[in-house]
């Protein structure tokens, strides 16, 4: 299998530049091929603008979604976006990497899915009509592949709990895991974890490893997290709204998973 792993670290010598390099190892062993952007050492530019199209017109005014529909049509994209649209076309897998800073994706991160993710390529596809409103949440350019998170945090585990101060780590990653993931057609593996990642010494290093080395061997039988389909019936087209007859007279985010389930949302 071909597995992507996008890395958002600054630093080589890093607890995650540390586990990311386990991975690429563990997965080559077991006979996978392996892609890595590194987006730090890539120096990925951040921010999209006029510049992502190359056959932009000077003084015209840049509409970011326009621009990026007008150059993945017509091949006029910059070379870094083109290059990463290769490599996720060329994954079976893919593993976003990245500490959690700010109850969020690193920066870098964040640039790397707001001009890799096109018009065209990840969003912005299929029929809309009043029974089909365009492929995504769960259909998509990234149907068939599946996607992990490998994530990093400075606070204790209790701290992202049910009745964490932080918030249940679950609601915290469902922008990503949900919408950057999902959205574009990802089965979703429930998240990979560490926390106090400044408290790991070497024997929980080694503990955390072999429990990578688990998530690993199941990315493609582990069950993925049971989102709902959008055209699959569950939601009114166009509303898109979930049907009130399924989770009646319950709210928020955990009404978007099928079934019971302790997604703890």
């Amino acid at each position: 299998m071909n597995v992507l792993i996008v890395h958002a670290h600054p630093e080589p010598r890093s607890l995650n530049g540390a586990l990311k390099d386990h991975a690429v190892a563990y997965l080559q062993r077991q006979g996978h091929s392996v892609q890595v952007s590194d987006l730090y050492a890539m120096n990925f530019k951040t921010q999209i603008d006029a510049a992502d199209n190359t056959a932009g017109q000077p003084g015209v005014r840049f509409r970011a979604s326009e621009d990026s529909r007008q150059a993945y049509a017509d091949g006029t994209q910059s070379a870094d976006i083109a290059a990463e649209q290769d490599k996720l076309r060329w994954a079976d897998a893919v593993i976003l990497q990245f500490p959690l800073w700010w109850f969020g994706l690193p920066a870098i991160l964040k640039g790397w899915v707001d001009r890799v993710y096109a018009y065209g390529f990840a969003y912005g596809v299929g029929e809309h009509s009043d029974t089909h409103w365009g492929d995504r949440y769960g259909e998509g350019s990234m149907s068939g592949k599946r996607a992990m998170l490998m994530v990093s945090t400075g606070g204790w585990a209790s701290h992202y709990g049910p009745r964490g101060i932080n918030g249940p780590m679950d609601a915290i990653l469902f922008p990503i895991q949900h919408g950057i993931l999902f959205y574009p057609g990802f089965e979703v593996l429930p998240p990979f974890v560490l926390h106090r990642t400044s408290r790991i010494d070497e024997a929980a290093f080694a503990t955390a490893c072999a429990e990578l080395e688990r998530r690993l061997d199941g990315l493609w039988n582990d069950a993925p997290i049971p989102f709902r389909r959008q055209n699959g019936g569950d939601y009114l087209i166009p509303q898109l709204t979930l049907r009130p007859e399924l989770a009646a007279g319950e709210e928020g985010l955990g009404v978007h998973l099928r079934g019971v389930c302790t997604f703890g949302l």
